[in-house]
C-alpha cells in the first residue's frame, strides 16, 4: 500500500520527451510504498496575477494535486541554459496567490536529460534558485546531470545497465529526503 504519494513535474511536452522517458523509468527505481502522479501542465493557462482571485481550473486540479503530494519529483529539460517555459508557467501558478503556496514544505528531488554533454546542469541550476524561494527543501546530492546516450533506455523503456546502480543511488536517496521532511 502507498504511503507516499509523489508529484511528478516534467518540464518537456515533447511527445517524444527524453526527460518524459527519465520521469517514467524513474518511478519504477521507487520502493512499493511510493507512488508517483504525474501531473498535467500542458493545459494552464500563462500565469497572469490578475487571474489569482478566480484560477482557472486547470490551476486549481494542479494545486491540489501538489497539496496533495508528499513529494515532488522535478525532470526538467534544458532550454537555452535554463527550465523551459511551461516549467516556469505551472511553479508560477502554484505558488500564488501570495502566501498559498502549493510548493511550501514539499521534498523536491530534480533530475534531467539532454544530448548536450553537461545534461540539464544549467536548468537545474536555475530550478534549485526556484524552487529555495518556494520554501521546497531540495535534495542536493546526488546531482543528476544525464547525457542521452544508446543505452541509457532499454527496449522496455526501463534505466539501461549503464546507468541503473547510479540512478537508483539517487532515487534511494530521494526516498530518505521525502522520509525525513514527511515524519
Amino acid at each position: 500500500m502507498s504511503k507516499y504519494q509523489i508529484a511528478v513535474v516534467v518540464g518537456s511536452l515533447r511527445r517524444d520527451s527524453f526527460n518524459q522517458k527519465l520521469a517514467n523509468a524513474m518511478m519504477k527505481l521507487a520502493p512499493p510504498e511510493f507512488t508517483f502522479k504525474q501531473l498535467q501542465i500542458g493545459d494552464l493557462p500563462l500565469y497572469n496575477q490578475d487571474d489569482d482571485a478566480h484560477q482557472a481550473d486547470a490551476v486549481k486540479r494542479l494545486k491540489l494535486e501538489i497539496s496533495s503530494a508528499q513529494g515532488v519529483m522535478f525532470v526538467t529539460p534544458e532550454y537555452n541554459r535554463s527550465i523551459s517555459g511551461v516549467l516556469k508557467n505551472a511553479i508560477d501558478h502554484a505558488s500564488r496567490p501570495y502566501g498559498k503556496s502549493s510548493w511550501a514544505g514539499k521534498p523536491a528531488g530534480v533530475l534531467g536529460a539532454s544530448p548536450g554533454a553537461t545534461g540539464t546542469s544549467m536548468a537545474q541550476q536555475h530550478l534549485r534558485n526556484i524552487l529555495a524561494t518556494m520554501d521546497m527543501p531540495t535534495l542536493g546530492q546526488p546531482e543528476v546531470f544525464i547525457q542521452v546516450k544508446d543505452g541509457l533506455f532499454d527496449e522496455d523503456g526501463n534505466i539501461g545497465v549503464g546507468s541503473k546502480k547510479f540512478l537508483q543511488g539517487w532515487m534511494d536517496a530521494y526516498v530518505a529526503w521525502v522520509k525525513k521532511y514527511s515524519a
